[in-house]
């Protein structure tokens, strides 16, 4: 195992740096509100078509980025559309990630088999990146080697390394089973969930190797991922309705805690020592890390049936999540027997939640 003193002392220096206007709590624990008392600040309804998945928010810009099949629409903080970036018809983008020592950013395009390299800015595309026959799902940046990399759940079960900067594919990494979502410590490694395995892997970032992999009892089938840099911990989201605490420093867990069904997303904002879960039941569960073992929840902020993805913005350290009013599901198909519900049409909506 390394060493948890140098090592947490190392990376509160780098949280400091990475997270610039972020208060960090890099000795002992920081007391944060134990009641959080989030509450919905607005409801926008966006409309437009298109289903969604994974976004985020630039803590830097205040900007949102929504993924949503053949395009990317980005959001001030309190919700208005500024503009709107085409990726394609037939792309599918699932998530938005950001490089902002780079100055780009970056789509996984599940339908394309791609990335789209772009400017956050101008919202003009650098080129895109063709990663042939996988399915690009989650996608993030690890800035120590200055790679992206894609987690490929559908075909290859694996992870597709980017340079970032050339925009060329420089390896792959076969995985054990299906990556779903993964966050970087920013000293080169890399944590993944293992969904169909119940498992966390760590990749080597620059060696582009797997040096450890984890059971995560009692976590089940874990979906959403978050980081805790300063006090190594994974906040992971597992489908039988706990939110784990995962000690990556050690290799262990750190504790539990209840959440609601069908979790998608999980946040940590270093500022409030909170962690959240969204889950698709129309909840998202708020946690307070009080010690190295001990978390409690303080609040369960009521949102929509399925929002279960959010975004976390922690410049301001609100919280945001979308859903839409669903219709009856189409009819089952073989090679679709359990279809999604229908979106119905303009209804796809913003939720806002501040402190």
């Amino acid at each position: 195992m390394r060493s948890t003193d140098s090592r947490r002392t190392y990376l509160c220096l780098l949280a400091a740096l990475f997270f610039t206007a972020i208060a960090i709590p890099c000795i002992g624990w920081a007391q944060g509100s134990r009641t959080a008392q989030y509450h919905l600040v607005k409801k926008v309804v966006l409309g437009g078509e298109g289903g969604w998945d994974y976004f985020t928010a630039d803590p830097a810009t205040h900007k949102i980025f929504i993924a949503r099949g053949s395009y990317v629409t980005v959001l001030d903080p309190d919700g208005k559309v500024t503009a709107q970036m085409d990726v394609g018809k037939d792309n599918e983008a699932h998530a938005v990630a950001v490089a902002p020592d780079l100055h780009r950013a970056f789509t996984s395009n599940g339908g394309g088999s791609s990335v789209t390299i772009f400017d956050p800015e101008s919202l003009k595309a650098v080129s895109e990146v063709k990663i042939q026959g996988r399915d690009t799902d989650d996608i993030m940046y690890e800035p120590a080697t200055k790679r992206v990399f894609t987690f490929n759940g559908g075909k290859g079960h694996d992870s597709t390394a980017i340079d970032a900067v050339k925009g060329v594919v420089v390896g792959s990494i076969p995985l054990a089973g299906k990556p779903e979502t993964a966050q970087p410590d920013g000293q080169g490694h890399i944590y993944v969930n293992i969904e169909d395995k119940s498992e966390l892997s760590e990749i080597d970032a620059k060696t582009l190797q797997v040096t450890h992999t984890w059971p995560l009892a009692p976590c089940k089938s874990p979906s959403g991922q978050a980081i805790d840099v300063a006090h190594s911990l994974l906040i992971i989201g597992c489908h039988n309705g706990l939110m784990e605490f995962w000690d990556y420093a050690n290799g262990k867990v750190a504790g539990t805690v209840p959440i609601g069904q069908g979790v998608d997303s999980n946040r940590f904002d270093p500022g409030t020592a909170l962690a959240f879960a969204s889950c698709g039941d129309g909840t998202i569960t708020v946690a307070h890390e009080d010690a190295p073992d001990k978390f409690s929840v303080v609040q369960t902020i009521n949102t929509m049936r399925g929002a279960r993805t959010m975004a976390l913005d922690t410049g301001n350290h609100n919280v945001y999540t979308v859903s839409a009013d669903f219709g009856p599901p189409p009819a089952p198909t073989p090679k679709n027997p359990h279809p999604w519900p229908t979106i119905k049409s303009g209804t796809f909506t913003l939720m806002i939640y501040s402190q």
